[in-house]
């Protein structure tokens, strides 16, 4: 199936940083996106181990099974997400300057996936004029989240929906909450206006 010209809704390929993936309402509201089918979801190895060591270190209860747990789960959910970077994609990169050189994995990874965005909350170690040349857009979890709700209200209200529904005792309310603790406050205001919560 070809896209009409100049189609504005093309599904965006978007590599996920581990920043995003770490918090549990972003990463769910990206997973049940792409269930929806608008956008395109991908992420690395390395990317989903930091991920799942920051959790270890950082959350009461979740250790090494739960990490393999998740991963397990994320990769079989989504068997074409995991983007394994060829030399041929670190070479790309050769001439690409970044802020901290431990981020480049993440780079390589997007070029890999040909990642249309980068959605990191890191978004100073990723220069426009580093990934411009890409055609990588880089967005924050927000920015990402709130252009999807704004251009997918029915489909991401299911996203949001199936996210509820996911967390034992959670409700609209405590999910727009948590939306606000992670940093999405524009998609939780967004988010809110379409379930008419005031």
């Amino acid at each position: 199936m070809t896209d009409p010209v100049g189609e504005v809704d093309l599904v965006r390929v978007v590599l996920a940083d581990a920043n995003v993936l770490y918090s549990r309402v972003l990463r769910d509201y990206l997973l049940y996106a792409a269930d929806q089918e608008i956008i395109t979801i991908t992420w690395s190895e390395q990317i989903l181990a930091e991920v799942i060591e920051h959790l270890e270190q950082n959350v009461a209860g979740f250790d090494h099974a739960s990490g393999e747990r998740l991963v397990r789960a994320m990769n079989r959910a989504f068997p074409f997400a995991e983007i394994d970077p060829s030399e041929e994609h670190w070479r790309v990169l050769a001439e690409v300057a970044l802020p901290d050189e431990d981020d480049r994995h993440v780079l390589a990874a997007a070029v890999a996936a040909e990642a249309t965005v980068l959605c990191t909350s890191n978004v100073k170690d990723f220069p426009v004029v580093a990934l411009g040349p890409l055609g990588i857009e880089v967005l924050t979890p927000d920015q990402l989240l709130s252009r999807l709700v704004a251009e997918y209200a029915p489909q991401m209200l299911i996203a949001h929906r199936t996210a509820v529904a996911s967390l034992k005792s959670a409700t609209d309310e405590s999910t727009i909450a948590a939306l606000r603790r992670a940093g999405a406050a524009a998609t939780a205001t967004l988010m809110a206006r379409l379930l008419d919560l005031g």
